[in-house]
């Protein structure tokens, strides 16, 4: 492996830390601050980065009352002579937090930074700097790409459980010193309320940190906001936040479980019952609470293209804002599918136009695993999957379309990874073993949840020929954290030869299966 030797997060991040309070900062006019007393700003839920590329990143952070948002930047973590930045004025409209763009960095380095609120009427009264750091992307293929990614935080009633340390697994995560953290969705769990303790079968009990927006599934936008305050009350995701990048993307229970546009619920704990109504409050929150800066543009997208240098792009799909309605999916035509006909052309678009080695296509929910919803008691299809292995129908259309292009674009290195379904896998899909055979041979690669319920194997469907090779699941559902079956996953794509190394994990970091793939391919 050519990965750049850069200095480990948690020794920066601890650095960082115990220096922070005792750094004498410049303030918005150049004088040296006061820090953190009664009546200053405080940044208690830490600070994020995202969108990092080449030369930019974004950087986040959530203040505790009206303050003007200052950002420094350093090679270095003593902060001599810093970049200035400055940010937005944080307010209530936006829950108090914001996000400042950097631009202009150089490329492949770290970037040290730290985070200054400022009273807005009195400049001088600042409070305790939040310090955090992240790489930018090389623009020299031989530096490598590393990165990690999981899914679904605090599900089915499993949430932060201080006798078990937390969300331990992003300190397994972060000691792999990833250049960024891919989250598949299902960030919250809004329509998962959390008790004070869980009766475990073996007789042991779990105890959840609780708070009030947690009590009840999530229908005002105060409620939304609150799920995602709950996870930063972590403080190993605070920490991994301080230290690694991130690329989020969603999926339902950001919004509640199986959720489709139109869709009117029958659930009697929601007194809101029109879907539509709770997405938007949701995407709201989402925007407010990760640094994703097309979701500030006027159109609001979460599908979105994040280019890492010359190895590696990420194409981050959303599989729920565009979507037809949950049926039983068997359909003989489908125009909208999953993706939406506009999303989907914009796929295509965008990977034709990739020049990376490789192309991530950063998927919420998986391609050939039959995922039901019968939320409604009927047998509908929630993911792509029908459990029918004949031709495409329904929304499998719109894959065979979207694979087909590849395979006559000749385009490369497409490689799909995925959460949703709670246990780790791997998919080798072959037009050999498959009903529609118009398409070259691909991985799919799954792992998770970060921090809920593990479930069994879900059931393949052989239209597009997938052979499951690996598998790590219980054999009973909703199996909590204590139980084990937590999972991520790690991209190595070494510098020199262009390969691309998969390792499935568990949640101490035990490496479980590796699949290295070759660079320059349409299909393996």
């Amino acid at each position: 492996m050519s990965h750049r030797p850069f200095p480990g997060r948690r020794s920066v991040l601890r650095g960082s830390l115990a220096a922070s309070a005792a750094l004498s900062l410049p303030t918005a006019l150049g004088a040296a601050p006061a820090f953190a007393r009664s009546g200053r700003p405080k940044a208690g839920w830490g600070v994020q980065a995202g969108d990092v590329t080449c030369d930019s990143g974004l950087v986040w952070v959530r203040s505790d009352r009206p303050a003007r948002m200052i950002v420094e930047t350093s090679a270095t973590e003593s902060f001599r002579n810093p970049r200035r930045w400055h940010g937005p004025l944080l307010g209530p409209g936006t829950d108090f937090t914001g996000t400042t763009p950097l631009r202009g960095l150089p490329s492949g380095e770290q970037i040290h930074y730290r985070v200054l609120l400022a009273d807005p009427d009195d400049p001088r009264r600042t409070g305790e700097p939040v310090t955090g750091t992240f790489r930018t992307a090389s623009a020299k293929r031989r530096d490598g790409v590393r990165f990690v990614w999981s899914g679904d935080l605090a599900g089915q009633g499993w949430g932060i459980n201080p006798e078990l340390g937390g969300y331990r697994i992003y300190d397994a995560m972060g000691a792999l010193d990833p250049d960024f953290f891919l989250c598949s969705g299902d960030n919250i769990y809004a329509d998962g309320p959390l008790t004070e303790t869980v009766a475990l079968p073996d007789g042991r009990t779990w105890r959840n940190i609780t708070t009030e927006e947690k009590a009840k599934v999530a229908e005002t936008l105060a409620e939304f906001r609150g799920n995602f305050r709950y996870n930063l009350l972590d403080e190993n995701l605070r920490a991994f936040n301080a230290r690694v990048p991130s690329i989020i993307q969603w999926d339902d229970h950001e919004v509640t479980n199986n959720w489709y546009p139109g869709e009117i619920l029958g659930d009697t704990r929601y007194t809101e019952k029109n879907v539509d109504v709770l997405a938007s409050r949701a995407r709201q929150a989402f925007s407010e609470y990760f640094p994703i800066s097309t979701l500030r543009r006027p159109s609001g997208r979460v599908h979105r293209v994040q280019h890492h240098g010359p190895l590696l792009d990420v194409f981050v799909l959303d599989m729920r804002t565009y979507r037809n309605a949950n049926s039983t999916d068997d359909q003989p035509t489908d125009a909208q599918g999953i993706l939406g006909r506009e999303q989907l052309e914009w796929l295509k678009r965008e990977l034709s136009r990739s020049r990376a080695v490789w192309k991530v296509i950063a998927s919420d929910m998986p391609i050939g695993l039959v995922v039901p919803d019968t939320g409604d008691g009927k047998p509908n299809i929630e993911a792509v999957a029908q459990g029918d292995p004949g031709k495409p129908l329904g929304r499998e259309l719109q894959i065979a379309e979207l694979l087909r292009f590849i395979k006559h674009r000749r385009i490369t290195g497409t490689v799909w990874l995925t959460a949703d379904v709670h246990y780790t896998s791997a998919q080798h899909y072959q037009p050999s073993k498959a009903a529609f055979t118009d398409f070259e041979p691909f991985w799919e690669f799954v792992s998770g949840p970060l921090n809920a319920g593990a479930f069994p194997a879900n059931t393949l469907d052989g239209t597009f020929g997938p052979d499951r090779v690996f598998l790590k699941a219980p054999t009973t559902a909703n199996v909590s954290p204590a139980g084990g079956y937590q999972f991520f996953g790690e991209v190595d794509i070494d510098g020199g030869s262009g390969e691309l190394t998969v390792r499935l994990r568990e949640q101490d970091g035990t490496v479980l299966f590796t699949q290295v793939l070759q660079p320059g391919r349409v299909g393996q």
